[in-house]
């Protein structure tokens, strides 16, 4: 959709717009010199990292890596489509936006839909008061012991028993029929070409957006009946993969959420709201996912997830491991709770109170804690074979994590576990991958960084018993490498000499290097993050974000020791850059015109022997 909206009013939009404005009605900003600052809207902190450029009309935090302009400000802290984003703008600057007869229909359907699921739950709202619900529903939230005003919190309904209930109160016209059909609340008879509620004799719990708009229902049925809960379908509004029930109700109870609960149910985050535990949250009959996990984190810098203690309890956990090492970063941090068997968050806070309650997810086990306790389950770790199992399993784990400290002290945990050092684990783990991989993946050899030695590009590389092949570091070229260091520990760059014409060696993205280098150069002291901001004019601004994004997450030194790795790569480069000098001076002494000078002939022959014997010390001494 946001491809229709022409590019032209968009930039008109930005230029119309002030995005201190915009952001400054959402967050408290203060004046900073030239720009403004203040807490981070996306992410858990105390100390202000965000900063807003009036001059750029862009915004960056240094926290948590956040940036942009006014469309993806409101995008990000909304929760908007881009469309929608734009539409919000345009109205705050007076303009109309243009878009094509398809797309405003297609808008219109959306927001017929919200319009229509609003009236469903005000529907179902109302049917609390009936005498079937009397009979049925108010019975049993009360044994439940849900209160009124929480009900009324969560807007929480009934569905009563029927099959045309909900159309003949809500579907006033063909129209609105099709849009609770279109919105999941109608199941279509095929044989029949016939409509009927999907929702029937069910307590109803309206999902709503980060809005605070009804995008799809839970239903509880009341009784013993199958199934126990369902949920609205997928629809244009509603993808249960990203959503969480009580996430708007969370945020709306406490706006600087400090960490927060995924439970299994929707009685769970409402029995915990009643006890005034407002910071959990469900996922709607599916595994915790990378999108879930993406929305919380930009909220709060702590997760906890709840589960029953039981088998079935034990496997979602590890499968919420799974789906949580590879995106934690630091600063982030994920626990791991597990109820006594038998009990789930809403029966334990009515038994033992909200303090027992707070207490156990304080308590709660870290990731790193349950990460190693659960492999070496049913594992001998005095035995040397139990060893071996264990750090199998565990190190291509963690290697899945993105470069950070946890990574790092995990891998040391790994160590102390086995009595192995890291070198030694990562060596076994190495050949464990090409051995596994060998008949299958082709993969250029590739030494350890420190038995390296590059040569012209014109000659065949030799390698000797002791270099070893790494599947891990044989994607990451040595220009990819030195500018994962750099962007990690930009203070290296003071450490060694610059190379003239960098940007001219032959490998991908040796531009980006020459333009980091150049930048740090002239401002030591800048972050990554004021360096994106620098080059926020650049036309190739995106491109190259997307190459350094991408780099930042490589791990060029699972040893940890960067200094020297970086040493060890520059020098390479500078190797690198000879040969190219070399090679084209050789191409420029064969065809030079005899109309030069003797004098220059003779220059470029005595640099091209200088050269030659500069290879010549080396390779005596490799």
């Amino acid at each position: 959709m946001a491809s229709k909206i022409p590019q032209a009013f968009i930039d008109d939009l930005l230029a119309r717009t002030d995005i201190v404005d915009v952001i400054d009605s959402r967050v408290k900003l203060r004046k900073t010199g030239k720009n403004y600052s203040g807490l981070c809207p996306f992410h858990q902190e105390k100390s202000p990292s965000f900063s807003v450029s009036p001059d750029k009309q862009f915004y960056y935090c240094f926290g948590c890596g956040a940036g942009g302009n006014a469309i993806s400000f409101i995008t990000e802290y909304e929760n908007l489509p881009f469309p929608q984003a734009v539409e919000d703008l345009a109205k705050r600057a007076g303009i109309e936006v243009p878009k094509e007869d398809n797309h405003r229909s297609n808008d219109h359907l959306y927001q017929a839909q919200f319009k229509i699921l609003d009236l469903a739950a005000a529907y179902f709202q109302s049917q609390l008061k009936s005498t079937e619900a009397k009979q049925l529903a108010i019975p049993y939230l009360k044994d439940r012991g849900l209160d009124g005003s929480t009900a009324k919190q969560f807007a929480i309904g009934y569905a009563p028993a029927g099959w045309d209930n909900l159309i003949k109160s809500v579907g006033l016209t063909d129209s609105d029929v099709s849009h609770l059909e279109s919105a999941g609340m109608l199941i279509r008879h095929e044989e029949k070409d016939s409509l009927y509620d999907r929702f029937r004799e069910r307590i109803m719990f309206p999902i709503r957006d980060m809005r605070g708009r009804v995008i799809a229902f839970g239903g509880r049925i009341v009784g013993d009946g199958k199934p126990k809960y369902l949920n609205s379908p997928e629809t244009d509004t509603f993808h249960k993969g990203r959503e969480l029930y009580g996430l708007y109700e969370a945020r709306k109870a406490t706006r600087n959420l400090e960490k927060i609960i995924i439970v299994e149910g929707y009685m769970d985050v409402v029995s915990l709201a009643q006890f005034d535990i407002n910071y959990s949250v469900a996922t709607l009959g599916t595994a915790t996912s990378i999108h879930h996990l993406e929305r919380l984190y930009k909220i709060t810098s702590e997760i906890v997830f709840c589960f029953d203690g039981d088998k079935a309890g034990l496997k979602a956990a590890k499968r919420a491991l799974e789906t949580l090492m590879p995106s934690i970063k630091d600063g982030q941090q994920a626990k791991f709770l597990f109820l006594p068997d038998g009990e789930d968050p809403d029966t334990l806070v009515r038994q033992k109170g909200k303090q027992h309650f707070e207490e156990m997810v304080s308590a709660a086990m870290p990731m790193s804690e349950y990460f190693f306790s659960s492999l070496s389950e049913n594992i001998d770790m005095d035995s040397i074979d139990g060893r071996a199992l264990f750090s199998s399993q565990a190190l291509p784990l963690i290697q899945q994590m993105q470069p950070s400290l946890l990574q790092q002290m995990m891998q040391e945990r790994i160590s102390e576990l086995t009595g192995l050092t890291l070198s030694q684990l990562t060596s076994s783990n190495h050949l464990h991958d090409n051995y596994q991989s060998e008949e299958h993946t082709s993969y250029e050899p590739q030494e350890s960084y420190d038995s390296y030695q590059y040569e012209p590009s014109n000659s065949k590389k030799s390698f000797s018993p002791q270099k070893r092949y790494t599947k891990r570091t044989a994607n990451i070229s040595l220009v990819n490498r030195t500018i994962s260091l750099l962007l990690h520990h930009p203070y290296l760059i003071r450490e060694v000499e610059p190379i003239a014409e960098l940007s001219q060696i032959e490998e991908d993205n040796a531009d980006i290097l020459a333009l980091l280098i150049d930048y740090w150069n002239k401002f030591p002291e800048a972050s990554m993050g004021q360096m994106l901001i620098d080059w926020q004019d650049d036309q190739n601004y995106a491109s190259k974000l997307l190459v350094i994004s991408e780099i930042s997450r490589l791990n060029p030194c699972p040893d940890g020791n960067y200094r020297q790795m970086f040493l060890d790569s520059w020098e390479k480069i500078e190797e690198r850059k000879r040969d190219l000098t070399f090679n084209q001076l050789k191409k420029q002494q064969s065809s030079l015109k005899s109309n030069l000078s003797d004098s220059v002939k003779q220059q470029a022959k005595q640099y091209i022997e200088a050269l030659a014997a500069s290879h010549k010390k080396k390779s005596n001494k490799t």
